[in-house]
This record gives C-alpha cells, sequence and structure tokens, in this order.
C-alpha cells in the first residue's frame, strides 16, 4: 500500500540541491515525488517502501533528514 511522507532536509539550499536529492529518491523502486518546496526544505512522496529507505538513500548523499510525517 502506498502512503505519502513528507521529508523535511537539512542541508538543501538551492535547486541543484533539490535537484540531486529529487533524482536520488526517483532512483528508488516504488518512489514517486509529488512536490517539493525548496522554502521548507521540504520533499513530499509517494511511497510503498519504509520511510526508513528514503531517509537513508538522501542520508548517504550527504544531507540529513530533521523531520516530516
Amino acid at each position: 500500500m502506498a502512503t505519502t511522507m513528507k521529508l523535511k532536509i537539512e542541508g538543501m539550499r538551492c535547486e541543484n540541491c533539490v535537484g540531486h536529492v529529487k533524482k536520488v529518491l526517483e532512483g528508488l523502486a516504488g518512489v514517486t515525488v509529488h512536490a517539493v518546496s525548496i522554502g521548507l526544505a521540504e520533499f513530499e512522496v509517494v511511497t510503498g517502501k519504509a520511510r526508513s529507505a528514503a531517509v537513508a538513500a538522501i542520508e548517504d548523499e550527504g544531507y540529513r533528514v530533521v523531520g516530516g510525517t
């Protein structure tokens, strides 16, 4: 079952960072990026995976997930 979650990301400060994080998330099977807010440093994704898989992929790239739902 797919769920929608928001991920607040520390260190995402520019459009290049947004593009990088988006590419990482979309590289995960079953993850779709639904919305991005650079002002809030937040991604909204739809996924059937556990939140931990998305968080691990982002943090492997040097960003830090600091919140979200």
